[in-house]
């Protein structure tokens, strides 16, 4: 797979044993992210202390905040009751999120189904994305990365290995990002989550970026290399492509365990499933789903631990 990175040749040698992958998954993915971690923090098990972790879309806001938080304080902050909008209210933007999700799903499976491999899907996802940025607001553009840098603990890259994927709208190529990449954090993760329909790309000076998940949704891939490698899937390891392309979770497993890699996965359960409700973008359901991240985390800590230490 075609993937082009700003990582560095020059940096010291890192310990390669173990790595975290965070997967998309929208609002509600990213609080079922925290909930897990924070579940197998509480079972005895705190997985945040990876040599590497490899963040897209939701997972890569989350990757970044538990390598910048204590766990326990992010999870209090997930639970805590969301902010209800006063009676008439309109929700800002230019749809109810559900509606958008909606056409932003219909319209994916139609360049999934024109398309004759994941290349060419990729960029005929970023022909499209560039159409909504020849028209975007740049004032909208910048208050979306100011709210995604208010989710962050810190505007600094942490002191920790962590690549944060997104793909070349231009191109289609897949991108990695670092910290040595020259770009301030706030942007990599807008870049991360940027589904380039109803949020079109991301500007970084001359360049554009959307959504890693366009690369793989786990990109589980990028870990390859380490001895122990645990996925956190918050779509459960589903995919909208043909099988054959590869890009299922499971492709991605297969590809890990046949270079020497031991990995083990992490998908919601039956009540995470039910906590996520019918959209994964709904702001109300992240409490739920966190509370319901937590309790599945705590509970397979000790299954865990054996491949983790």
């Amino acid at each position: 797979m075609n993937t082009s990175s700003f990582l560095t040749d020059s940096a010291p040698a890192q310990p390669r044993e173990r790595a975290l992958v965070l997967g998309g998954g929208g609002s509600t993915g990213n609080a079922w992210l925290i909930g897990v971690l924070a579940g197998l923090a509480s079972g005895g098990l705190d997985v945040t202390d990876a040599d590497l972790v490899v963040g897209t879309s939701a997972g890569a806001t989350a990757a970044v905040q538990i390598t910048s938080a204590p766990l326990a304080e992010l999870f209090e902050l997930t639970v805590a009751p969301v902010p209800q909008q006063p009676p008439g209210a309109v929700a800002p933007g230019p749809r109810p999120a559900a509606t958008g999700q909606a056409e932003h799903l219909e319209r994916l499976r139609s360049l999934i189904g024109s398309a004759e491999d994941a290349a060419d899907m990729r960029r005929r996802i970023g022909a499209a994305a560039l159409e909504s940025d020849a028209t975007s607001d740049a004032s909208a553009l910048d208050r979306r990365r100011a709210t995604v840098a208010a989710r962050l603990p810190s505007q600094d890259w942490p002191d920790r290995r962590i690549l944060i994927t997104a793909v070349d709208p231009h191109t289609g190529d897949g991108v990695v990002l670092d910290r040595d990449s020259g770009i301030e954090l706030a942007d990599a993760v807008t870049a991360s989550t940027s589904n380039g329909f109803g949020v079109p790309p991301h500007r970084i000076g001359d360049r554009r970026f959307i959504d890693g998940g366009y690369r793989r949704n786990e990109n589980a891939d990028l870990a390859a290399g380490y001895a122990r490698v645990l996925v956190l899937s918050p779509l459960g390891g589903r995919t909208l492509h043909p099988m054959e392309w590869g890009m299922q979770l499971a492709a991605q497993v297969d590809e890990l365990r046949a270079g020497g890699c031991l990995v083990e996965t992490i998908l919601p359960d039956q009540a995470s499933v039910a906590a996520f409700g019918g959209n994964m973008m709904d702001l109300a359901a992240r409490p739920a789903s966190a509370r319901a991240g937590f309790e599945q985390g705590r509970a397979l800590a000790g299954a865990l631990a054996p491949f983790w230490r």
